[in-house]
């Protein structure tokens, strides 16, 4: 974990900002986003929203965004369809046809990037391209599969196993779905989305970005992705992270900066600094000894967490999670179901 002198939104002059569980979660804004997003724009950051759903055409996204309070234009949003067209039209003819296995995010993305959308394998298409679409058919699956039967190259937007399914369990995703392909062909797909780099180089070529900070709630998409991209990142626990999971988070999930919202954007982050057998962050120590942790202190309880971050993550190899139960439970968060 690192330390800024400055807001995040002065120290990075882009945020790459994942959407549901940190700007809005389904179609409800997340408390202090819009706000913070407001300032961090006033201070000169530039604002890219980056998301893993390929259903749905970047002007689709900045509408919801609007409604939710964040003013934004298409050529704000970057998706894994604009992804997978990119690699797509690097690697094919222009003009070439692309069998779409999803909705019009991808079709849309397709024809911006001079390619042939089609829903057949019957003209031998060069590419299927598969995301997700909530009215997906098995025609449409199963066309695919012909297609790369065939020898199409074989792209998906993302490996996402499952989506958030509002207050219910969590729904198949598409990674899941392109299992139904790959397994029916013996053909893995190339993905394009979260965490793997072509989104992550989508949004630096979209945005002219210097020193990007990933904005993100999941540490197998978001943090993971900047760790690929070799940038910075922010976990914000209003999504599916909660505190005992970033704690025992492998290495390659580990974000940069914690903070509990938006509004970390906003402020300084303590340097973490190492003391006697163990690590200090604002009114904050935190300390290991074989396997258990102790933090002792005062002040805010986020920087406690990141002081036990730093002690948790001396070694590659996760500690259990009983091991830091009782630490934890010692921060005073005002929120007790952030602490799972």
């Amino acid at each position: 974990m690192k330390g800024s002198d400055r807001p995040l939104s002065e120290a990075y002059d882009v945020a790459l900002l994942d959407l549901d569980g940190v700007v809005y979660v389904g179609r409800r804004p997340v408390p202090a986003a819009a706000e913070s997003l407001a300032k961090a724009r006033a201070a000169g950051q530039r604002l890219a929203f980056v998301t893993n759903n390929a259903s749905r055409t970047p002007s689709a996204v900045a509408a919801l965004l609007t409604d939710v309070g964040v003013p934004a234009e298409a050529d704000d949003v970057v998706t894994s369809a604009q992804a997978a067209a990119r690699l797509l039209a690097e690697r094919l003819p222009a003009g070439s046809e692309v069998l779409v296995v999803g909705g019009m995010g991808l079709r849309h993305a397709l024809y911006q990037h001079g390619l042939r959308p089609v829903s057949t394998a019957a003209g031998r298409p060069a590419a299927v391209v598969q995301g997700y679409h909530p009215g997906l058919t098995y025609g449409a699956l199963s066309e695919g599969a012909q297609a790369v039967a065939m020898g199409a190259l074989f792209v998906g937007s993302n490996g996402d196993l499952t989506i958030p399914g509002g207050d219910g369990p969590p729904h198949p995703g598409n990674g899941a779905l392109l299992r139904v392909i790959s397994s029916a062909t013996g053909v893995e797909p190339i993905v394009t989305g979260k965490p793997e780099r072509p989104l992550h180089q989508e949004s630096i070529l979209r945005t002219g970005a210097r020193r990007p900070l990933v904005v993100g709630d999941r540490l197998d998409t978001d943090i993971e992705g900047a760790h690929n991209g070799g940038a910075d990142s922010l976990l914000v626990f209003t999504g599916v992270t909660g505190h005992m999971r970033a704690l025992t988070a492998p290495p390659n999930r580990r974000p940069t900066y914690l903070a509990p919202d938006l509004t970390g954007l906003l402020v300084p982050h303590p340097e973490i600094v190492p003391v006697d057998g163990g690590y200090r962050c604002g009114g904050w120590t935190a300390r290991r000894g074989g396997e258990t942790f102790t933090v002792t202190g005062s002040g805010d309880p986020y920087d406690g967490l990141r002081a036990l971050a730093s002690a948790a993550w001396e070694s590659d190899t996760p500690p259990p999670r009983e091991a830091l139960t009782e630490a934890l439970e010692s921060l005073p968060f005002a929120s007790a179901p952030t602490r799972q």
